[in-house]
C-alpha cells in the first residue's frame, strides 16, 4: 500500500464533499432530528430504559444506524454508478494506483463522511437533553463502525452489478439491520433464535459498544473484536474484487 496513493483517492473524495459540505451537513440533519423527535420528545417521553431516559437509550442506536446508513451509501452508490454507468471507474483502473491504495482511500473517504454526519448527531442530541459520555474509545468504536460499513459499501458496490440491485440489498440487509440491531429497542424479548442471528450482526455490536461506552461503562472487548472482524474481512473482499476487475 502507498500512502501517496491512498492520500490521491481519499482527497478527490474530500474535495467533492468539501465544496457541497453545508448541503451535506443540513442534509444529514433531517433524519436524527425526526428519530428524537419521534422517539425522544413523542413515543419516549416518560420512557426508562436501562435506568436511564429512553432518549439517553436510543441514541446510541441513531449513532450506530446513521455511521452504517452514510458511510455506506457514500461509498456504495457513487463506485456503483462509476463502474457500471458512468465508467469513470477505468480513469482508475489505468492509472498507477494499486488495488490496496484504492480501496484504502475510498474506504477512509466514506468513513469520514459518516464522523462528519455523526458529528452533527453529537450537536442535536445533545440539543435534545441527551445524556452520555463521549470519550477517546466511543470516538474510535464509531470510526470503526463508519469504517466497516464504507467498505461493505465498497465490496457490494463491486459485487453487484445493477444500480437496483443495490436498492434491493439496502432493502433486504440495511434495513431490517436498521429496526432489529438494538438500535430502538432491547433485545431481551425477542425468541432466542431470532435473538441469536441478530447478535451475530455488525450493528448489533456497535449499538451495544456504544450504548456502554456512552453510559459510562467498560470496553466491550467483544464487540470491538468483531467489529474489526468484520472490517479486516469485508476490505480483503474488496481488494480481491478490486485486483480481480483489474484483471
Amino acid at each position: 500500500m502507498n500512502l501517496h496513493d491512498v492520500g490521491t483517492v481519499f482527497w478527490r473524495d474530500w474535495t467533492v464533499l468539501d465544496r457541497r459540505m453545508t448541503k451535506f451537513v443540513l442534509s444529514r440533519m433531517i433524519s436524527p432530528i425526526l428519530y428524537l423527535v419521534a422517539f425522544g420528545w413523542g413515543l419516549g417521553r416518560g420512557m426508562r430504559m436501562d435506568g436511564g431516559s429512553y432518549l439517553d437509550f436510543i441514541v446510541p442506536g441513531i449513532m450506530a444506524l446513521n455511521a452504517m446508513n452514510i458511510s455506506f451509501s457514500a461509498v456504495g452508490s457513487p463506485l456503483n454508478m462509476s463502474r457500471l454507468y458512468h465508467k469513470t471507474l477505468e480513469e482508475y483502473l489505468i492509472a498507477p494506483i494499486g488495488a490496496v491504495s484504492f480501496v484504502a482511500g475510498k474506504i477512509l473517504a466514506g468513513a469520514l463522511r459518516g464522523l462528519i454526519s455523526s458529528a452533527v448527531i453529537f450537536v442535536l442530541a445533545y440539543l435534545f437533553g441527551a445524556n452520555y459520555t463521549i470519550n477517546l474509545w466511543y470516538i474510535l468504536t464509531l470510526a470503526l463502525t463508519c469504517f466497516l460499513f464504507a467498505a461493505m459499501g465498497f465490496v457490494v458496490a463491486m459485487l453487484i452489478d445493477s444500480h437496483e440491485d443495490m436498492a434491493n440489498f439496502s432493502t433486504y440487509v440495511l434495513l431490517p439491520m436498521s429496526f432489529l440491531c438494538a438500535t430502538f429497542f432491547s433485545l431481551e424479548s425477542m425468541p432466542a433464535m431470532v435473538k441469536v442471528i441478530i447478535e451475530i450482526l455488525p450493528l448489533t455490536h456497535a449499538t451495544y459498544a456504544l450504548r456502554l461506552i456512552g453510559s459510562g461503562g467498560g470496553v466491550p472487548w467483544l464487540s470491538m473484536g468483531v467489529l474489526a472482524m468484520y472490517a479486516a474481512a469485508l476490505v480483503g473482499v474488496g481488494v480481491w474484487s478490486m485486483s480481480r476487475v483489474r484483471e
